[in-house]
């Protein structure tokens, strides 16, 4: 029974696991397939890995090509050095702008006339007004230290005088210092020009003015009274007077002569007193009379009168147009341009009033000192525009001034003149950084030229070209002459004037 139960179970198994098989395979025959296409790929793509190079490995691998030269032809240009460096395009000399406002009466305050920015101040230009009252640019660089008034001198005045003239205005002379009444009469003409009234002494001032000519008057009233006394204490005695001290001189004489011949003894003796009385009348009456009180009247009245004159001459002075300190503003190198505003209309003034530069653009760059002495004032120069190049000129070559502390750098501070600029080029380069050019040397025209490395030195230092006749033939070493090396090439003249345009000369191997 055993027997026979163990070989029939034996042989379902091997059924069974063949089976097995065939359903594994049968189910899953597309997984099979797929593994069977990706088996295939790898090994293909290994195969081919073999056969591929890179671009890399074939030049690595490849033999080096054989020698040969290197040529280029002898061209026909125009040769230029220059030096070049950037520039800040700016209004020159920038400074703050304050108002003397320290003898105002009451508080600063700006009452009109604010300028725009971008404003223009020249000669008689109003900067501002303050209170009522312009205040009218004119060139000079010394400050305003005091109001100038008629009989005060000093370099201020003149500079005053010399500004006046720059308006236009006759001033007097200008190699005066001292405020006259020329000086007062040119103030009221600059205030006309610039339509305001001129500053004067007000009802004060006339009244002083008024009371000093009182003065003169009574002083010479008292001059004509003293003189008048002097003159009759002084005066000679009158025909009348002569006549009757002589007539009465001779009639004592005569009763005199007929006492003598008719008389007792004292009536000559009478007689003889009255001679004696009037000769003394006589004398008494054409005697100069003592004026020594008189004069010294007139010199007291004299005295005063010089003194009411004075006082008139001054207040008439003080009548006369003066300049206020805070009615002026002195500014170098005009005209001047606004660039900032720090006031406006109805506020008052505690500091700078604005900021104000040259009216002129310039550009202003750093060079070497190698560089800068290459350059030189009035050169030309290129800028770098963004609307093209703009012709400049070098204005000024100026060691560049060191920080506070620092030792000088050694280099130079360069500024540029540009050509006349249209509004529209000025608001484009202004605050801007620009390219400039400065040719400092040049060919006349196009000339040969060869690339630096075409030139070889020959035995006895000469210069040579080897060129290059093509087709194989041999190359040529030609004797050249060079002239300007620049942007990376020479000038160069065949010395038996072989080579032209186009012809090749070898610059390597």
């Amino acid at each position: 029974m055993s027997g026979d139960v163990t070989d029939s179970d034996a042989t379902p198994k091997t059924h069974s696991r063949s089976q097995g098989w065939r359903r594994l395979f049968a189910g899953n025959r597309v997984i099979w397939v797929m593994a069977t296409v990706a088996i295939v790929a790898l090994v293909a793509g290994l195969g081919l890995g073999q056969l591929i190079v890179s671009p890399g490995q074939a030049a690595a691998d490849a033999d080096a090509p054989a020698a040969g030269l290197i040529t280029v032809p002898v061209e026909n240009r125009q040769l230029a050095n220059d030096v070049t460096m950037r520039g800040d395009a700016t209004y020159a000399d920038s400074v703050e702008v304050s108002i003397e406002t320290g003898e105002l009466a009451g508080a600063p305050i700006v009452t009109g006339q604010v300028p725009e920015v971008a404003a223009i101040f020249d000669t008689a230009s109003i900067a501002l007004e303050v209170t009522g009252r312009p205040v009218i640019v004119l060139p000079g660089d010394l400050p305003v230290y005091r109001t100038l008034r008629v009989g005060v001198s000093g370099p201020d005045v003149l500079q005053f005088k010399q500004g006046l003239s720059a308006a236009g205005i006759d001033a007097g002379a200008l190699d005066s210092d001292v405020f006259d009444a020329q000086t007062a009469s040119a103030v009221t003409a600059l205030y006309a020009k610039v339509g305001y009234p001129a500053p004067t002494g007000g009802d004060e001032v006339a009244g002083a003015v008024s009371s000093a000519e009182a003065g003169v008057t009574s002083a010479q009233a008292s001059v004509d009274s003293a003189t008048g006394a002097l003159t009759v204490v002084q005066g000679a005695a009158s025909n009348v007077d002569v006549v009757e001290q002589g007539n009465l001189v001779r009639s004592a004489q005569r009763a005199l002569t007929l006492a003598r011949a008719e008389g007792t003894p004292n009536e000559i003796a009478d007689a003889e007193d009255a001679v004696t009385l009037a000769v003394a009348r006589q004398a008494q009456a054409l005697a100069p009379r003592d004026s020594s009180a008189e004069k010294a009247a007139v010199t007291a009245a004299k005295a005063e009168l010089t003194r009411a004159g004075e006082t008139l001459s001054d207040a008439r002075d003080g009548a006369l147009a003066y300049l206020p300190a805070g009615e002026v503003l002195y500014l170098p190198g005009l005209p001047r341009r606004v660039d900032e505003i720090s006031v406006k209309r109805g506020s008052s003034i505690t500091g700078p009033v604005m900021r104000v530069s040259g009216a002129t653009l310039v550009i202003s760059g750093s060079a070497t000192a190698s560089d800068a002495a290459l350059l030189e004032v009035g050169a030309p120069a290129i800028l770098a525009m963004p609307d093209g190049d703009q012709p400049a000129t070098i204005s000024s070559i100026l060691p560049a001034e060191p920080a506070s502390g620092e030792t000088a750098s050694g280099r130079f501070t360069v500024l540029f003149a540009p050509d006349a600029l249209t509004d529209e080029q000025i608001q484009a380069v202004q605050g801007s950084n620009v390219r400039v050019r400065i040719p400092v040397s040049s060919t006349e025209g196009e000339v040969l030229a060869v690339p630096l490395a075409a030139l070889t030195a020959g035995p006895g230092g000469e210069s040579r070209v080897e060129f290059d006749p093509g087709e194989g033939a041999e190359t040529v070493l030609v004797e050249v002459t060079t002239g300007l090396a620049a942007e990376g090439f020479v000038e160069i003249t065949a010395v038996d004037g072989s080579l032209a345009v186009g012809d090749l000369v070898v610059v390597g191997r």
